[in-house]
């Protein structure tokens, strides 16, 4: 479904990605793993059109989607859950929502977000800046979803969330694969990679630097202890 094909990005004359090469396949979960500053978030960047490679090729469906701009990458069937959030903090709950909403038959739409989000549902008339971090977070899924994606990228879902809040947006991530929805996930935590990942990339200093499923992964102590502990 997604072939990412030897990248390279820049940040101005920061090399970034320095050839980075992955895939996922239709209905799977594949997670991006490494520590902080070290290309994960320039990736999702990259594929979405936001920090274009300079080289290198992004097939997405079989279409080359390296060098459109955003809104058609959008339109092709990819959603993103930013780092972030990047809520409308000037529009309450609902209208965050419609503002994404794409109609397709039988596909996402408010109704559906909110039963996957059902403390939301009482939330609707609340501004984006009245949210807890937790609630945020849930709007911005609900804004990708809307979008009816056949791919979603989330880049820390997790992030800045209580314990609490991890294991619902776990929950969330079994339920969205459950449904069908291929998902690239960006997350730190490999407990939550070994419920949902399907198979597992570890970034550094913008390369690949092992891929395997989690399982393999969690028995893995040098790569483990080299590339992912603090």
């Amino acid at each position: 479904m997604l072939e990412v094909k030897n990248i390279h990005t820049y940040y101005g004359k920061s090399y970034v990605l320095q050839g980075v090469s992955l895939s996922v396949q239709k209905g799977t979960t594949v997670a991006i793993m490494g520590r902080n500053g070290m290309g994960k978030t320039t990736l999702i960047r990259s594929i979405m059109g936001l920090a274009p490679a300079a080289s290198g090729r992004i097939i997405f469906k079989e279409i080359d989607i390296t060098n459109l701009p955003t809104y058609k990458i959008v339109r092709t069937g990819i959603g993103l859950v930013p780092q972030g959030r990047f809520i409308f903090n000037s529009l309450n709950v609902e209208e965050n929502l419609q503002v994404a909403t794409i109609m397709k038959s039988g596909g996402w739409n408010i109704e559906k977000v909110l039963s996957l989000f059902p403390s939301l549902k009482g939330r609707l008339s609340h501004m984006g800046d009245q949210l807890s971090g937790g609630e945020q977070q849930m709007i911005a899924c609900g804004r990708a979803l809307v979008c009816n994606p056949e791919l979603l990228l989330l880049d820390e879902p997790s992030e800045g969330l209580a314990p609490l809040l991890i294991r619902e947006v776990t929950k969330m991530l079994i339920q969205l694969k459950a449904s069908g929805l291929a998902i690239l996930l960006v997350e730190p935590s490999l407990n939550v990679v070994k419920k949902v990942a399907d198979y597992v990339y570890v970034m550094s200093k913008g390369i690949i630097v092992h891929e395997s499923t989690p399982e393999e992964l969690l028995r893995n102590t040098d790569v483990k202890s080299q590339y992912l502990a603090m």
